[in-house]
């Protein structure tokens, strides 16, 4: 028996990347699986990698998109037991005095807005059934500097307070609100930075600041995910998971030579 059996699950940015491994990861642990994203054709190709999983093209920034997968996962399945708040966009590199407030809140919209409103609209169904578990994707770029850009950093910070806030605002319920903070992942979002390293022959250097030494993989972030999700993270709660080899933990360092 999988460790989400019985459990019915909406994971939203499932098109790819992290999204898709988590999808793919709560499926093969038993999830029934709702798989959430703007891009149609990547939550086809997460649907034909593994049984389980339905998909439904939504812009999670949209607070009636939010409602609405809400509601169908409450129709397919029979109820909500696991969200994964995933969805997200990085901004791009633009410098400070570039900024717009329009990149601002688009950044926000999708990266914070979307968390919260998945809360807003999930956590009735758990409070209801007096259990549940909502998962948001943060950042280590919301605990410190210097891991992306202005608007994505200030928006993952604001994750990171969100569950906190959240945890608290829902005290009492059954329903647990984490975050996992993602150090550096091999994923769409962050291809332009290894295929910068692999056109310069760098690649084995990316990572190399974390105390692992490397760079991390999509499903490595799934498999914190699923622990979230599971009855065995059952006192775990408001929490900002860091799934980043290490880097969170250190001051800024020059590695030793080898």
């Amino acid at each position: 028996m999988g460790r989400l059996t019985g459990k019915r699950c909406i994971v939203t940015g499932a098109g790819s990347g992290i999204g898709r491994a988590s999808a793919i990861r709560f499926a093969e642990e038993g999830g029934q699986v709702l798989a959430v994203d703007v891009n149609e054709a990547g939550l086809t190709e997460t649907c034909a990698q593994q049984d389980g999983i339905t998909m439904m093209v939504a812009d999670v920034s949209e607070e009636t998109a939010v409602a609405a997968y809400v509601e169908k996962c409450l129709t397919l399945f029979g109820g909500l037991d696991v969200i994964y708040a995933n969805a997200g966009i990085s901004g791009g590199a633009v410098p400070m005095m570039e900024l717009t407030p329009e990149h601002w809140m688009k950044v926000l919209q999708v990266n914070l807005i979307g968390p919260f409103l998945a809360i807003k609209h999930g956590s009735p169904h758990m409070i209801a059934q007096g259990t549940g578990s909502i998962i948001c994707t943060a950042s280590v770029a919301g605990l410190r500097a210097n891991a992306g850009g202005l608007p994505y950093s200030a928006s993952k910070a604001g994750v990171v307070s969100l569950v906190q806030t959240s945890a608290n605002a829902l005290a009492g319920t059954g329903v647990r609100i984490n975050a996992i903070c993602p150090g550096l992942i091999e994923t769409g979002m962050t291809r332009p930075t290894f295929e910068r390293a692999r056109e310069r022959g760098t690649e084995d250097r990316i990572g190399q600041l974390n105390p692992t030494r490397r760079y991390g993989v999509p499903v490595e972030i799934a498999n914190a995910a699923v622990f979230l999700a599971s009855d065995e993270a059952s006192y775990v709660n408001g929490h900002a998971l860091p799934v980043d080899g290490g880097l969170s933990s250190t001051l800024p360092f020059v590695p030793p030579r080898k």
